[in-house]
């Protein structure tokens, strides 16, 4: 299923983008002035291949796991909450479920790996790999083959999404003790030493804070992942639901999707999923910057932008929805604004915008 995903990803269409570039130059507007909103509304075309696409359906998956790197004491929060938060996604009393509501995208709720049984509920797809990973300060946190059925089960879950409709993906993530592990995946790719790349997660004193590098330091030291293997380093310092989230965007670039990433633990997800793939970058979207130093690390070394600083580190899919709110924003320029040609606007006579704009655009 992996190996199937990864040949199923296509180049964007560049006749589409084309022709949305020529839309974009010749809106009433300077040539490039609304920047980040003519990359997406162009992003988007190369991957729907229309030049003017619009009205798209939108979900977010969310990945909940534990992580027996918890027992360390790494977190201000007990790693009871996982299962507790899950409960309160379910009930809609979370902020990803109003976040996503605001956006107007479904949310598909995952347990690939919490440490509780859940109750069997419509709104929870059942995919538990295991009851959390193992404890990284001391060993693995799960087999070759527990990382591959957790990327199989993300891809698995956005086909079916992908089926509904949405070609638009967000990220989402729980799991008490997730920041670590992200933190620890970053570091296996990045030359920085943990102490550059740690961050406070959910609010952490200074003492557990040095604790967490730590930690960090000494399951990198014990595990010896090997960065030429992804999906061995996802074994040895990773998370379910991180595995989960990287089978998710190998599905959506195979299927035609955008990805929204959100903050740290889905940018260590994109961040694998591009050394498996490196072509799925194409179909990545950066959504925001988070407080955690690894997160801006990680987006640079994958090469996409984040297009919104609001000092958020809250995860769970928060961001990947605003990044919605902005793709929505992209298609509404292309769709909704009108050309020089259309508002009868003289086009610029000077600079760049001279060579580019003219009033004959009008579809």
């Amino acid at each position: 299923m992996i190996e199937e995903s990864i040949s199923l990803i296509q180049p964007l269409d560049r006749i589409a983008m084309e022709k949305c570039q020529l839309r974009l130059d010749n809106l009433t507007k300077p040539l490039n002035s609304l920047h980040s909103f003519e990359h997406l509304a162009l992003q988007m075309a190369g991957i729907t291949g229309l030049p003017r696409p619009q009205n798209i359906k939108k979900s977010i998956i969310l990945m909940a796991a534990d992580h027996g790197v918890a027992v360390e004491g790494v977190s201000a929060y007990p790693q009871q909450v996982t299962v507790q938060m899950v409960k309160n996604y379910i009930d809609g009393g979370a902020a990803v479920t109003i976040f996503a509501e605001h956006v107007g995208a479904q949310l598909a709720l995952v347990d690939i790996g919490v440490a509780n049984e859940l109750p069997p509920v419509l709104e929870l797809h059942h995919e538990k790999i295991a009851l959390g990973t193992g404890n990284i300060a001391v060993g693995p946190a799960m087999t070759l083959e527990q990382a591959r059925k957790a990327i199989e089960v993300g891809i698995k879950i956005a086909r079916q999404e992908i089926a509904k409709g949405s070609r638009v993906l967000g990220l989402g993530e729980m799991g008490i003790a997730n920041t670590t592990a992200a933190t620890a995946i970053i570091a296996c790719y990045s030359s920085l030493p943990v102490a550059e790349l740690c961050g406070r997660g959910t609010g952490i004193s200074n003492e557990i804070f040095n604790k967490k590098i730590q930690v960090i330091e000494t399951a990198l030291a014990v595990n010896q992942p090997d960065s030429n293997d992804p999906i061995a380093v996802l074994s040895k310092v990773g998370g379910l639901e991180i595995a989960g989230l990287v089978g998710v965007i190998l599905a959506a670039a195979s299927g035609g999707a955008a990805v929204i990433v959100d903050g740290l633990i889905t940018t260590a997800a994109a961040l694998i999923a591009v050394k498996i793939a490196p072509n799925v970058k194409d179909y990545l979207i950066g959504s925001h910057i988070s407080t955690e130093p690894a997160h801006k690390v990680a987006l640079d070394m994958i090469g996409v932008p984040a297009h919104l600083h609001l000092d958020m580190r809250l995860g769970e899919g928060t961001g990947a929805a605003l990044g919605m709110s902005l793709v929505n924003a992209a298609l509404h320029v292309i769709n909704d604004m009108k050309t020089f040609g259309e508002a009868e606007v003289e086009v610029a006579q000077d600079g760049p915008g001279a060579l580019k704009q003219t009033k004959n655009v009008k579809d």
